[in-house]
């Protein structure tokens, strides 16, 4: 599936959970919902996936890791916070970096319209 409807699609999810749920929850209570829907929905997704800093030599696992990575390649960085900051992009960006990721999602549920709280990011590599 190309990107671009990959992204489409998870949006329209997310969109979906958001509409049922409404703003105010925790970030977690939306990340098992939208994982739900995205597994129901028939893609491959991963919660909670492990990444690794490798420095030097070392492989160190220092805690870090992506909310929902999707069909391998589509990595979703999910919020629920009064505003997305420079720090949130930085994050998602880092994910993007540290797995060879060339696509993600920064979603903010906390907004009244979800469409307001979801940023799309390309890495550059």
């Amino acid at each position: 599936m190309q990107e671009d409807l990959l992204t489409k699609s998870i949006i329209r999810l997310a969109i979906d959970v958001h509409s049922a749920l409404g703003p105010g929850l925790l970030e977690n209570v939306y990340q098992e919902c939208l994982y739900y829907k995205i597994k129901k929905a028939g893609f491959l997704v991963e919660k909670e996936k492990v990444m690794p800093v490798v420095f030097e030599d070392v492989r160190l696992d220092c805690g870090y890791r992506i909310d929902l990575l999707i069909e391998n390649r589509l990595v979703l960085e999910l919020k629920s916070v009064e505003c997305l900051t420079d720090i949130h992009l930085a994050q998602t960006l880092t994910y993007l970096k540290l797995g060879s990721y060339r696509y993600g999602l920064l979603i903010n549920f906390n907004v009244f319209r979800l469409k307001d709280g979801i940023k799309r990011i390309v890495n550059g590599y």
